[in-house]
């Protein structure tokens, strides 16, 4: 993708609104939508690399209550012309295709690769990824499965998503979130995953959400390894700038 003078890219990752309730929760949302209005004065691409909600799940006429101030933000900007992707996590990967139809957003639902002033990318959520977590794999697969999807939608939203969010925010295996104690470099799934990559293909930067911590590391010559941090108690993102990426923690 070419990047216009003066652009940059940004990168956030695991807002989850709606927890721990969707109360605690909207001051974190306003503050999000203070931040997107900050960045679109010169943004060329917004990615979004997953779990925006801490639960969402899209039934054939219905999609979870709330978030109106998020997504109409997110409108918004997309409709003013600036490209916006977004990258399905372990909280919203039941999402299908309500973002492409309503907002005229991509939706991903794993890793994609680009290129931005010559360096190329390897983007996701991070949740699945690298050695380790069997747990949370094998309930991916469960979960993933369109047969289990279909079985889901039979249950009114009204008890669905109760129960969904109270899943998520109960069982660490179903919600697939790691611990957020920095583990070291050679015990980071993400920072192992990035460094097998790189054994078939040079990547400038590696990109991902997930761990809820803000992490730049370097992974090989001249390969970083970036985790965007979150929403929640850190408030940082990604912007690259055409030659140079930095982690930021909003303060709006």
């Amino acid at each position: 993708m070419p990047l216009s003078d003066g652009k940059k890219i940004y990168f956030a990752s695991d807002q989850h609104f709606g927890a721990p309730t969707r109360e605690l929760s909207f001051p974190r949302e306003q503050k999000f939508v203070k931040w997107l209005d900050s960045v679109k004065t010169d943004a060329g691409v917004i990615f979004l690399l997953g779990d925006l909600f801490d639960f969402w799940f899209e039934y054939n006429t219905v999609v979870p209550k709330g978030f109106v101030r998020v997504l109409g933000k997110l409108a918004e900007i997309r409709d003013s012309g600036i490209p916006i992707y977004f990258f399905v996590g372990n909280h919203d990967l039941w999402m299908h295709n309500y973002f492409q139809e309503e907002l005229n957003i991509p939706v991903y639902h794993d890793n994609q690769e680009y290129t931005f002033g010559g360096k190329t990318f390897l983007i996701g959520h991070g949740d699945g990824k690298g050695p380790g977590d069997k747990g949370y794999k094998r309930m991916k697969k469960v979960f993933t499965n369109p047969f289990s999807k279909w079985l889901y939608r039979w249950l009114h939203p009204d008890l669905g998503v109760k129960l969904a969010q109270y899943l998520s925010v109960k069982n660490k295996l179903i919600s697939g979130d790691a611990d957020v104690k920095f583990l070291g470099e050679d015990n980071e799934w993400l920072v192992l995953y990035a460094k097998r990559k790189l054994e078939k293909k040079h990547y400038d930067y590696f990109v991902f959400g997930h761990r809820h911590l803000p992490m730049k590391l370097s992974v090989g010559e001249n390969s970083e390894y970036v985790n965007l941090g979150d929403w929640i108690g850190y408030f940082t993102y990604g912007v690259f700038d055409g030659e140079t990426f930095e982690l930021v923690e909003y303060k709006g």
